[in-house]
């Protein structure tokens, strides 16, 4: 049965973040890593994700193969290959058959040092997820910071409820990651992007980065493109709502969870994640994003705060 929504005060830490306060807060260099031994689940989840297995695991969700898009092949502006940015990175699992999955996520800054965001449709299967587990700046096999192991994953209790179609809205999730096998948390290591809520749709200069599920190479590199985005409201009944648009070439099964980036004062923020409208998109060359509402603050102050995620 779909559950109310229900209205509440934002945290007052959630509306720092809304008015930039939170930024001077969550951008220095952060405390030493604490005493003790190394964290055992990212030792484990270091072991195991080995370069062989990140290279043989499979995207998340592919992208549906229909026409769709608007965009003519000329106002397609290209992707590039590159070696990743310190702060986007890799979902690494494995599922209910122990086949191992991928999908991006980026680090987003907090008090705590531990957030990231994805695409819902990512992580909803009811399939367990097992060593899952994020690699930031994948790239040629690499695991050029370490891995951070995943311990909660925030997601609306709607999206559940009404899944990846109706709940398209909400396609967006907020994890809490742990820490490196020397105790250190990953925005210390890696740094974090701000979180841009209710940012408007109309961007003229947007970087949109994703990990493809297909390449020639054997360790495929996350592809890099800068466009602009507006508004588009669908037009498919089964999947209502309106959605960040963006034209891009070569964003392929895979790309799910890939942040749209602009700059902002403080640096890059992230408005948006590659998923929403059928998933990202129906074709590799036009990717849309579900738009960042208070809703996913909400999870962001849920997260902070170490409340319990929703269930499905």
């Amino acid at each position: 049965m779909l559950r109310p929504h229900r209205p509440r005060t934002l945290h007052g830490l959630a509306a720092a973040l809304l008015s930039g306060l939170l930024v001077a807060a969550a951008s220095g260099t952060g405390a030493a890593a604490a005493g003790g031994p190394p964290p055992r689940a990212a030792a484990e989840a270091d072991a195991y994700w080995t370069p062989e297995r990140m290279a043989a695991a499979l995207p998340a969700g592919q992208r549906a193969g229909g026409a769709g898009g608007r965009a003519q092949a000329r106002d397609v502006p290209p992707s590039h290959p590159f070696d990743g940015l310190p702060q986007v990175g890799t979902f690494f699992w494995t599922d209910g058959n122990d086949t191992g999955r991928f999908c991006g996520g980026t680090v987003v800054r907090s008090p705590h040092r531990d957030l990231a965001v994805s695409a819902a449709h990512c992580l909803r299967s009811p399939d367990p997820k097992k060593r899952l587990t994020f690699v930031p700046q994948y790239h040629d096999g690499l695991k050029p910071h370490g891995v951070f192991p995943v311990e909660d994953i925030y997601i609306d209790q709607r999206y559940y409820d009404l899944g990846t179609d109706r709940g398209a809205r909400w396609d967006y999730t907020v994890l809490r990651l742990g820490e490196r096998d020397d105790g250190e948390s990953v925005q210390d290591v890696v740094g974090g992007f701000g979180l841009g809520i209710r940012p408007g749709y109309a961007h003229r200069d947007v970087r949109l980065i994703g990990y493809p599920g297909s390449s020639d190479a054997k360790y495929p590199k996350p592809l890099d493109c800068s466009s602009s985005t507006h508004r588009y409201t669908s037009t498919d009944p089964n999947a209502p709502g309106d959605f960040l648009e963006i034209a891009c070439a070569g964003y392929v099964g895979g790309t799910s969870g890939g942040p749209f980036l602009v700059r902002g004062e403080d640096g890059y923020e992230v408005i948006g994640v590659i998923g929403g409208y059928h998933t990202g998109g129906d074709t590799p060359d036009i990717s849309y994003s579900s738009y960042f509402t208070h809703d996913l603050l909400e999870l962001y102050a849920d997260a902070v705060d170490g409340d319990r995620p929703a269930g499905r």
